[in-house]
């Protein structure tokens, strides 16, 4: 889910960056350090997950830069507000999916990419065609292919890295409301 995220940071404006105008240089480097970036959200003092920040939307500059002995950047204390994306256990989440493997599929949501393995797919056995990119039921002869949306709930969780490659984010689709979304078009005509 999308978030409103308030927090403090202090970022490093590199010498390039300064010039007459200090606070756009501090906006600048605010800007291409946390847009992108994997952060700690905290409720009191207990942390509850990492979101994922899309865009700074405000900074406020707290005191005065610190300048480092052998370091031309100024360290800056900001109070921010920016959009971020905040990924739960068992969130219902919207993706196209992205790639075909033989253990699976890849699905993206928002800036996340997780997998959606051959056992979480369908009820039906499935096939795999790697050539054309798509996974077919054998009985149902539905099919999920790169490129379709799809419905899916976030079943394994792990955004502990400050990377989105590094992380591991695992689906499933064998639930009540869940899957390719023509699945569920066509199961609402059949009943």
């Amino acid at each position: 889910m999308y978030i409103l995220l308030e927090d403090e940071y202090v970022i490093r404006v590199p010498p390039e960056l300064l010039n007459d105008n200090y606070s756009d240089a501090v906006a600048e480097a605010s800007k291409s350090t946390l847009e992108g970036k994997l952060v700690d959200i905290q409720e009191g003092q207990k942390n509850i997950g990492k979101s994922y920040i899309v865009s700074v939307n405000s900074i406020e500059m707290k005191g005065e830069g610190t300048i480092v002995h052998g370091d031309g950047g100024v360290y800056q204390s900001i109070k921010y507000s920016a959009l971020a994306y905040f990924p739960k256990m068992h969130e219902v989440v919207d993706g196209i999916v992205v790639a075909v493997q033989k253990f699976g599929a890849f699905i993206k949501f928002g800036p996340f990419e997780g997998l959606l393995h051959i056992s979480q797919i369908m009820d039906d056995a499935i096939n795999i065609d790697m050539e054309n990119q798509r996974i077919v039921g054998k009985d149902s002869k539905m099919e999920l292919k790169v490129g379709d949306k799809i419905r899916v709930r976030i079943v394994a969780l792990n955004l502990s890295s400050a990377s989105l490659s590094d992380s591991k984010i695992g689906f499933t689709a064998k639930q009540p409301g869940l899957g390719k979304l023509e699945w569920m078009k066509k199961e609402n005509v059949n009943n």
